[in-house]
């Protein structure tokens, strides 16, 4: 059976033991959300973002940390942890503003790296030298792709063209730093074809990881509209957990799968309703991957929709 790279399997070639991931909300915004670009945001995306929501709640990122490292600490042992800058686009807005959630990051407790979600729009050779900067063994920047289709982020109000991202990549790679590419299928207009494409132009880039996220349909997005309406109808889980396998056929092997599917937060999912069930979702995406003679212990590369 063929085996491939996974985040966990990567971190302890790194740190030599488990490392877990703390996600932070530092409440940074979008500029597709603050009229910047656009007010509408991305169609998929919701009011949190892709996160916690923790910010809005009055949590420092000292106290979110907290949080979570006494709770993984309780009941996993883990003293480890990476930084995960999860929600809304966390290098967008004036370099002083980064600088200053990067140098609060820097002295927490059993911090061993960080991760960083954000924009390709949103990513400067300002911004990638101060993550550069930080001098952790591992520093990733999460960028969504979402898909290398123009007309498909055109569709969905991303806001930029696969260009863009290409450019950001180039940029954040030479300087060192990790980029981990976020790409969805499913989205509107797009099937099995247009999903693999986007893998190929992944595979083309200096991306040294992947999350691969089955569309949602959540409460309060404009997807939500078109599912409503009778617009949009996202994948089945058979389908899903195919596509899934040949994108890992597709990818290099060199490229880190960090994540296989999305689930969504409580109570925000409308559709697909076979994405409720976490377990479900893995065990078909084990079926698929197994068709193509991998092994995979798919508990490491599930999440939430980050």
């Amino acid at each position: 059976m063929r085996r491939f790279p996974t985040l966990s399997e990567a971190l302890r070639r790194v740190f030599g033991r488990k490392v877990w991931k703390i996600p932070l909300d530092a409440g940074f915004s979008c500029p597709n959300r603050d009229g910047s670009r656009s007010r509408r945001g991305c169609s998929f995306c919701n009011e949190r973002g892709s996160g916690t929501g923790l910010a809005a709640s009055g949590l420092s990122l000292r106290a979110q940390w907290d949080l979570w490292r006494d709770r993984l600490s309780r009941s996993r042992g883990a003293d480890r942890f990476l930084a995960y800058l999860q929600s809304f686009s966390n290098t967008y807005g004036p370099p002083e503003r980064l600088a200053a959630v990067l140098d609060e990051l820097r002295g927490l407790p059993g911090l061993a790296g960080i991760c960083v979600g954000t924009r390709p729009d949103c990513l400067d050779g300002g911004k990638i030298a101060l993550l550069a900067g930080l001098g952790l063994p591992w520093i990733q920047v999460d960028l969504g792709l979402q898909s290398a289709d123009p007309a498909t982020l055109t569709r969905i109000n991303r806001g930029h063209d696969p260009a863009c991202f290409a450019r950001a990549t180039a940029a954040a790679a030479s300087a060192g730093l990790l980029v981990c590419g976020h790409l969805m299928a499913g989205l509107p207009g797009e099937g099995r074809q247009a999903f693999l494409a986007g893998v190929d132009f992944l595979n083309a880039l200096p991306v040294a990881g992947i999350k691969l996220h089955n569309t949602l349909v959540l409460k309060g997005t404009e997807l939500a509209k078109d599912w409503e309406a009778g617009e949009y109808e996202p994948p089945s889980l058979e389908e899903y957990a195919v596509w899934v396998a040949e994108a890992v056929d597709r990818l290099r092997p060199d490229i880190v799968v960090q994540r296989l599917c999305a689930d969504p937060a409580p109570g925000e999912l409308l559709a697909p309703a076979w994405a409720s069930d976490k377990a479900g979702v893995l065990a078909a995406i084990r079926g698929g991957l197994a068709a193509r003679g991998f092994a995979v212990d798919t508990r490491e590369t599930g999440g939430r929709h980050a």
